[in-house]
């Protein structure tokens, strides 16, 4: 018999993780040279977030893309955080100047780049120029 708690708990483990076998969202990973090439021999639309836990358009920026790469047709979408403060060697190396950057690539070619976008329609259509 089921009963109140087992719901529950069935309920919290859904919106934990989801169903066992269900598509899950692109998880944003830590930027890793190995993963990243992996990604774009692949031909992968990669997404190379740069952020800073201070700035609050990369706050604003964090729910708009977790959702967006939720979504079925992003299923493929590798995304790589890159720490703006701690990780400056890795800023340069990809030409950012500010926090809250996005650059987006199709496999190894660099697509899209924005800076300080927070409109959703706008950031969506930034990811789409991946697949």
């Amino acid at each position: 018999m089921t009963n109140r708690r087992h719901v529950l708990i069935l309920a919290a483990a859904f919106l934990a993780g989801g169903w066992p076998g269900a598509g899950q969202a692109a998880e944003a990973a830590p930027y890793d040279q190995k993963a990243f090439e992996a990604a774009q021999a692949e031909g992968r639309p990669i997404l190379v977030q740069i952020s800073a836990p201070w700035c609050p358009i990369c706050r604003t920026q964090k729910p708009i893309l977790a959702a967006l790469a939720a979504e079925p047709r992003f299923k493929t979408l590798a995304v790589f955080t890159i720490d703006f403060d701690a990780q400056r060697d890795l800023v340069r190396r990809f030409g950012a100047q500010m926090q809250s950057t996005l650059i987006v690539y199709k496999g190894g070619t660099e697509v899209a780049r924005s800076v300080g976008e927070t409109q959703p329609e706008w950031i969506e259509q930034l990811l789409e120029k991946a697949l």
